[in-house]
């Protein structure tokens, strides 16, 4: 069901949901605190260089520095292997 301007449309509720898997993997795999911040962003990078879209994840651990984690892909396609992957684990 869509509620016009108010209502999250299907594209924007799958892409919360993606988002919010991977934060869960994240703290996981990374073995995070509750109180760990993790913020998950779907990007187009406009360097010619780049692939196109990539998924950018931050850490944010109180007392330590912000560490950030690129994956060259869309969120919906990213997969427990190259998350894991991207992170070093």
């Amino acid at each position: 069901m869509r509620f016009g301007l108010f209502g999250r449309g299907k594209r924007e509720a799958d892409e919360a949901d993606a988002a919010a898997s991977v934060k869960r993997q994240v703290r996981a795999l990374l073995a995070l605190p509750e109180n760990a911040v993790i913020a998950v962003n779907e990007i187009l990078c406009a360097d010619p260089a780049c692939p196109g879209t990539e998924t950018v994840i931050l850490v944010m651990n109180p007392g330590e520095k912000t560490r950030a984690y690129k994956v060259q892909s869309a969120l919906a396609e990213l997969t427990p292997e190259a998350l894991a992957l991207a992170l070093a684990v």
